[in-house]
C-alpha cells in the first residue's frame, strides 16, 4: 500500500434552506456542514426568491408551509428564471400535495414526519450529482501554506510545527491531514472513519474520539491556550489554527 494517503474530498456546494422552524433549520445546517456543504437560511417565504436572485445556490431546500409566500408560490416563480434543483420539505404526506410540488417544477419531495436529517442530506447529494452541480476539491490534502507553522510531509508520514516534528501515530497523522485539508470544515465521525485506509476498519467512532483527544494533547504545547480541534455538538469536529 502506498504511503501517499489520499481521500475523496467532500463536495463543495451551497444550499439555501427556506424553513420557518429555527431549530430544524439549524439542525439541517449542521448536518449539511458535516457533509461538506455550505448553507444559507431564510425563514420567511417573502425572502426566498430575493435570496436566490441575490446569489444563486446549488440547491434549494424548500418548506411548503411558510409565513408569507408558500413553497408552492416560491417554486413556481423559481422555475420562471432558474433550473436550480429544488427539494421540497413538508409535513403534508398526501400524494396529491407531492404531485403538486413536482408539477410546479420541484425536483424531489420529502416528508418531515418522521424527520431524518441524514435522509435529507443523502437526497441533497443525489440531486447535486444527478444535476451535475458538484464542484470537486483537490483529492490530495495540501501542505500548509508558507505562512502556517504546521507542515505536512506525505513522503515521511510526518507533521511538524515550526520545524519540530510531532510524535504522531500513523492514524493520528491521517486524521490531522484530513483536518488540515479543510480548515474550519466540520467533519462527522463517519467522514473521519471514511478518510482512513482499510487497515483501520476496526476503528470505531468512539475510538475516533480517543485518537482526537490524543491529537489535541500533542498539539497543545505548540499552540498554548488554543484548542485546534473543536467538537461540534451532535455533528463531529472542526480544525483551525490561531491566526
Amino acid at each position: 500500500m502506498s504511503d501517499n494517503f489520499q481521500f475523496e474530498a467532500p463536495a463543495s456546494a451551497e444550499i439555501l434552506i427556506v424553513e420557518d422552524e429555527p431549530k430544524l433549520a439549524e439542525l439541517l445546517q449542521k448536518y449539511l456542514a458535516a457533509a461538506g456543504y455550505g448553507s444559507r437560511h431564510v425563514a420567511h417565504g417573502d425572502d426566498a426568491v430575493p435570496a436566490v436572485r441575490a446569489r444563486l445556490p446549488d440547491l434549494v431546500l424548500l418548506d411548503i408551509m411558510l409565513p408569507g409566500r408558500t413553497g408552492w408560490d416560491i417554486c413556481r416563480e423559481l422555475r420562471s428564471f432558474t433550473d436550480v434543483p429544488v427539494l421540497m420539505l413538508t409535513a403534508r404526506v398526501e400524494e396529491e400535495d407531492r404531485l403538486r410540488g413536482l408539477e410546479l417544477g420541484a425536483d424531489d419531495y420529502i416528508c418531515k414526519t418522521p424527520f431524518s436529517p441524514r435522509e435529507i442530506v443523502a437526497r441533497v447529494k443525489s440531486m447535486l450529482r444527478r444535476n451535475g452541480r458538484l464542484r470537486r476539491t483537490p483529492n490530495a490534502a495540501p501542505a500548509a501554506s508558507a505562512a502556517s507553522p504546521l507542515l505536512i510531509d506525505d513522503a515521511r508520514l510526518q507533521a511538524s510545527v515550526r520545524g519540530e516534528a510531532l510524535a504522531l501515530t500513523p492514524l493520528e497523522f491521517r486524521l490531522l491531514k484530513t483536518f488540515v485539508s479543510a480548515p474550519g470544515q466540520v467533519f462527522s465521525r463517519e467522514q473521519l472513519l471514511n478518510h482512513l485506509h482499510d487497515e483501520y476498519r476496526s476503528v470505531t467512532d468512539r475510538a475516533i474520539d480517543t485518537h482526537i483527544k490524543n491529537l489535541r494533547r500533542k498539539l497543545e504545547p505548540f499552540f498554548p491556550g488554543h484548542n485546534a480541534i473543536q467538537a461540534v455538538y451532535g455533528v463531529g469536529y472542526s480544525f483551525e489554527l490561531p491566526e
